[in-house]
């Protein structure tokens, strides 16, 4: 049975019918003498060329959908996935082009420049994402790897404690937080407010942390009535897994004190 992009849409939670796919092609000018993209364009670059679209309706919806699935041209039949944009609306208008707020998102980000579809419609370049669902997947690569950029440089917001977890690429990041114990901290940026935490005895950060990624509170009473999507984690002080709890115990009581997370942040006590 063939893969389909129906099912990475689907895994994405995306509704298809909010959604349309756009395969650019390279054309360094256009007849009317604009910039167009080539295979060194940068991100900004594709994006800022992805957000200016004709204002002609029979080549340009009218009304675009909300998500935008941008794919880079690869052979023939082939396209691979640039980004997930959201669609803010149209901030210019000039008869001639349409300038429209466009934002990257997490969908599928896990998949950018991996995932590989099967083109069908060579001279078309923006589909309805109803009719790209039937199209083929031809390839998920490997993912690079990230590398892990040391512990006083650490710092994750939730989503990507998410993807640390889960995905292959921060294999590395996975060796390294696991070989350590120690106290971290979790800030609410809604509000600033400071939790102080360990891994000590046979817990390691990389369990501790794995906790949060799949609950939002490790256990904690006072983080389960918060929404996580908000947090940022950082590495306060490591310790080898042969230190003594006492030194552990220690450092944890410092950093609660010299961060007031008891009186005015997250610790209870």
């Amino acid at each position: 049975m063939t893969l389909t992009f129906a099912s990475i849409i689907a895994s994405a939670g995306l509704d298809p019918a909010a959604a349309m796919v756009i395969r650019h092609a390279y054309v360094r000018e256009h007849e009317d003498g604009t910039v167009g993209l080539h295979g060194d364009s940068s991100d900004e670059e594709i994006l800022a060329y992805t957000s200016v679209q004709v204002a002609n309706p029979r080549i340009f919806p009218a009304q675009p959908p909300g998500v935008w699935i941008v794919f880079r041209p690869e052979g023939g039949d082939r396209a691979r996935l640039w980004s997930v944009l959201v669609n803010h609306g149209e901030t210019q208008n000039d008869g001639l082009r349409r300038t429209f707020h466009l934002e990257h998102s997490e969908l599928m980000s896990d998949l950018r420049n991996r995932l590989v579809i099967g083109w069908r419609s060579p001279r078309t370049w923006r589909i309805h994402a109803t009719t790209a669902a039937g199209y083929p997947v031809m390839e998920i690569a490997d993912a690079e790897p990230v590398r892990f950029p040391g512990f006083d440089a650490l710092t994750l917001d939730y989503p990507q404690l998410q993807a640390v977890i889960r995905e292959h690429r921060y294999a590395a990041w996975r060796t390294a937080l696991s070989s350590v114990i120690g106290v971290y901290l979790i800030t609410d940026t809604r509000d600033g407010r400071h939790y102080v935490g360990k891994a000590d005895g046979a817990e390691n950060i990389l369990q501790r942390w794995a906790a949060y990624a799949t609950n939002g509170h490790g256990g904690n009473v006072e983080l389960r009535n918060l929404d996580p999507s908000s947090f940022r984690l950082s590495v306060l002080r490591v310790f080898d897994p042969a230190t003594p709890t006492r030194e552990i115990d220690a450092a944890e009581s410092h950093y609660k004190y010299a961060l007031d997370s008891r009186r005015h942040g997250l610790n209870r006590n």
